[in-house]
């Protein structure tokens, strides 16, 4: 089992910036991938990014969505099983309940998720 706490999340004006952190624990070393969804209300769920949890200390491979691209950057602490999601330049469509996610080969595991706000 994976357990994950975020934190990081609020209320911010639109052009501001907040971070996320996300927290494993638990079987941590069974973990591959960690990140970021998020859903608004009315709306699928999307990914905001992912990080490879292994490979080399000084490079890892991620991926974002399309929307925030250029605007979020994901970061990982990998011996402290962390995952960090800094977010600049926020948009009120940036407005959603954030969740982290962790993927391990056998299955994956999700956050309670924290609220972000983006004000006009």
């Amino acid at each position: 089992q994976v357990q994950l706490v975020e934190s990081g999340g609020g209320l911010v004006q639109a052009g501001g910036s907040l971070r996320l952190s996300c927290a494993a624990s638990g079987r941590t070393s069974s973990i591959n991938f960690m990140g970021w969804y998020r859903q608004a209300p009315g709306k699928q769920r999307e990914l905001v990014a992912l990080i490879d949890m292994g490979g080399s200390t000084n490079y890892a491979d991620s991926v974002y969505g399309d929307s925030v691209k250029g605007r979020f950057t994901i970061s990982r602490d990998s011996p402290r099983n962390t995952v960090y999601l800094q977010m600049n330049s926020l948009k009120p469509e940036d407005t959603a309940v954030y969740s982290c996610k962790a993927v391990t080969t056998e299955m994956y595991y999700w956050g309670q998720g924290t609220q972000v706000t983006v004000s006009s």
